[in-house]
């Protein structure tokens, strides 16, 4: 059977055409965050033609993502595979005709210019703030579009960027909010449906963007406002962004990019709902084969192109030394990924996990 019609359902579609297919297949795409939103944006904008993804996750599939995220398959989940490889060689499956880079890397200040320098498009599949924030500057820094999502519980949210200002992310939101004051999928839950919901609208505002025509204006393409979705109650509704005197698109501030929020960034922190740390502690790639070679001996090891992982022998854990806690029955595991960044698992303790980190990696 012949593959030119794979296609030709879309291309009839009157809004997109031939023109605008031909639009898409010329496009590049990032999506960062391969997670419930990501993962799922990834799959449609793949089966719509869209010619290049790059695709970029720091973590691992585990079982409570096979829920929601439908790229991935138990195995992935037993084997712990990076989530950017195994999206991109699931993609790969389905459609061979594009292209799809996977960068199992964390997005900062120092990488997400290389990393998105030369997309289109940027879909936002982040679980935190800080991301979208430095997403937001990179995009004004660049006028790159990018494509807002998120979603707890039942309800979500959709918004589209164009990148050069009124409105931007911080003309919604002008400061990460306190943690405490914000829900989770890990405090509340969250169902499927709601973020394929999001992630399905997510993909629909990117492939009305690139299958346009560059002549046409933001104002046609870019909707001053965030569309609102309770799909629990049924609710959606639409909401005006207004015009505000904001600090990065009309102030002309980077703060999460270049400015005093990038440089004070902490980059150890809890792992909220997975019993571990995140460590980032060197500012190199390093040579996974020397490391897992090393660690022959301290315990078992697992390996891939993306990372290596130590598993030891379980330990006892005191947050000061007065106070004994019971080993844990998760047992201590260090993933170490090529960008220097590892994830500590089977502790909470922010100080064991730096200990772990100096310990078994060095830095």
């Amino acid at each position: 059977m012949s593959r030119t019609n794979r296609y030709e359902r879309q291309s009839r579609f009157a809004e997109i055409g031939e023109a605008g297919q031909g639009r898409l297949a010329a496009s590049r795409v990032a999506v960062l965050g391969c997670g419930a939103l990501g993962s799922v944006a990834a799959e449609i904008l793949a089966r719509a033609g869209v010619g290049h993804l790059t695709l970029i996750d720091r973590d691992t599939v585990e079982w409570s993502n096979l829920q929601r995220q439908s790229l991935y398959l138990e195995t992935d989940a037993q084997l712990g595979r990076a989530k950017a490889d195994a999206a991109a060689e699931r993609i790969g499956q389905f459609n061979s005709d594009i292209s799809v880079v996977a960068e199992v890397v964390d997005v900062t200040a120092d990488n997400i210019a290389t990393l998105c320098a030369d997309v289109d498009l940027v879909i936002d599949g982040t679980d935190n703030f800080g991301t979208r924030f430095l997403l937001n500057d990179y995009s004004l820094e660049r006028q790159l579009p990018w494509v807002h999502g998120g979603c707890v519980g039942a309800t979500g949210q959709v918004a589209s960027f164009s990148g050069r200002g009124q409105p931007c992310f911080r003309c919604i939101v002008p400061l990460p909010p306190d943690p405490s004051m914000v829900q989770t999928c890990d405090t509340a839950g969250v169902v499927g449906a709601a973020t394929h919901t999001v992630a399905s609208l997510q993909a629909m505002a990117a492939i009305r963007i690139l299958s346009h025509a560059a002549m046409q204006t933001d104002e046609e393409l870019f909707r001053s406002e965030v569309l609102s979705l309770d799909l629990w109650s049924g609710r959606i509704r639409n909401y005006a962004i207004s015009p505000v005197d904001c600090p990065a698109c009309r102030g002309g501030r980077r703060d999460f990019l270049h400015g005093r929020l990038a440089a004070a960034a902490d980059r150890t922190a809890v792992l909220c709902g997975r019993n571990a740390v995140q460590v980032h502690a060197l500012g190199k790639r390093l040579d996974l084969e020397g490391i897992a070679a090393r660690w022959q001996s301290s315990g078992t090891v697992e390996r891939n192109a993306f990372f290596v992982r130590l598993h030891l022998p379980c330990e006892r854990e005191a947050t000061t030394p007065a106070a004994s806690v019971e080993a844990s029955d998760q047992a201590t595991t260090i993933t170490l990924f090529r960008d220097g960044r590892a994830v500590v698992g089977g502790t909470e303790n922010l100080g064991l996990a730096r200990s772990l980190y100096a310990r078994f990696v060095g830095g």
